[in-house]
């Protein structure tokens, strides 16, 4: 990571003279600057580039960045973070990038804890704004994830970093073998090798809004592979605080793909939860909610994974795929459950799990201790009848 000094004294691409540091993470840092020319502020992204990178990865990570600002230049909305140039600095491009006063949605849940419902489903709604134009244009976001969601104070929310991004008529830049991504927020196609279409997007909104209202990772392992093998073959936690964004948070969450829940329907579910949600009194002067203890330092990093991996766990999680497609489908046909029958499914599911994985090595290890035992036994016996 490139050390900036303190403000005033860098001055990037002639034009930019860096004043502070906005935030930072995987794939950079962001600084707050000013345009010397347009006596505007803008936000400078600085594109890190780790020493373990060959010069080829890092050719292909600068053409990822001038694909990221490519792509974001061809959208109009004002939910998406607006590109106005590149610059090239010792050897690496910086974006210019339209500075939003704001905070993350990662920030926010990290200092002041959950959203509520109506809350979430407001933000939901300015980043499905932002996806389905990007997905209008045959873009694929890729990593869209709380660090990559920015409110201001008003409420609104932009979605921004289209570093990892890809169109649908430009070819993959990405180093050849590799896939990029943030485990607990990536589908579960994507998890298994597949070419990203714009339904993981949905499915990264769905992650998305659940740890807003939940306040806790969808998926979230020790090691990232761990992450991805939860993703692809279990459910994440029974939600406690979704309330009315919990069919939402489901349907965007399917595994199967034909059947998450689309686009348009994502809207109007989000729309009713807005709009049937009673007013929330207004919190006292100066004050904050709870501190939570939300992170995503294992599961919203972007981690670069070998496709030789991503194949082999598709390929050894087959029989938790299929029934994974059988629960859907058996899903998709049965009648709609209440909440209590949700619960006793996933009480059940759970169960199952249990028994599978923790039930039976127990009962084979017991099994194996008492023929141990027993062998144990003859050899003594053995012996003394010998003496």
């Amino acid at each position: 990571m490139t050390s900036v000094p303190p403000a005033g004294d860098r001055v990037v691409g002639g034009r930019y003279e860096i004043a502070s540091e906005l935030g930072r993470g995987g794939m950079g840092v962001v600084w707050l600057a000013t345009d010397r020319v347009l006596h505007r502020e803008v936000a400078l992204k600085e594109i890190s580039y780790p020493v373990h990178l060959t010069d080829v990865e890092r050719a292909v990570l600068r053409e990822r960045t001038l694909r990221e600002a490519r792509a974001a230049a061809r959208l109009e909305d004002p939910h998406v973070v607006a590109i106005h140039d590149v610059v090239e600095e010792d050897g690496r491009p910086w974006l210019v990038m339209e500075h939003v006063r704001s905070r993350s949605l990662q920030k926010i849940l990290e200092e002041d804890g959950p959203l509520s419902p109506a809350q979430a489903a407001r933000i939901g709604l300015d980043v499905l704004s932002a996806i389905e134009v990007a997905h209008a244009a045959g873009i694929v976001h890729r990593d869209v994830k709380p660090a990559n969601v920015l409110v201001a104070e008003d409420g609104h929310a932009c979605l921004t970093d289209f570093g990892i991004a890809t169109t649908a008529e430009d070819p993959s830049i990405t180093a050849q073998g590799a896939v990029l991504g943030s485990p607990s927020y990536m589908a579960p196609e994507r998890a298994s090798g597949e070419p990203p279409t714009p339904a993981v997007d949905l499915w990264s909104l769905g992650a998305t809004l659940y740890a807003a209202v939940e306040g806790r990772l969808p998926f979230d392992r020790d090691v990232p592979m761990a992450t991805l093998l939860a993703v692809v073959g279990e459910d994440p936690a029974p939600m406690t605080a979704a309330g009315a964004l919990e069919p939402v948070i489901t349907g965007l969450l399917t595994k199967d793909p034909a059947g998450r829940t689309a686009a348009a329907q994502a809207r109007r579910q989000l729309t009713a939860v807005v709009t049937e949600a009673p007013p929330e009194p207004p919190a006292p002067e100066g004050s904050r909610r709870r501190r939570g203890s939300f992170s995503s330092v294992r599961g919203g990093t972007v981690e670069r994974f070998d496709l030789g991996d991503l194949l082999a766990l598709a390929s050894t999680s087959k029989a938790v795929l299929g029934t994974v497609v059988r629960e859907v489908s058996e899903r998709r046909h049965a009648p709609p459950m209440n909440r209590r029958e949700r619960r006793a499914a996933a009480k059940q599911r759970r169960f199952r799990f249990k028994r599978r994985w923790v039930v039976v090595p127990t009962v084979l290890l017991v099994l194996l201790v008492v023929l141990v035992v027993g062998a144990l036994a003859l050899l003594v016996t053995g012996v003394v009848e010998l003496y």
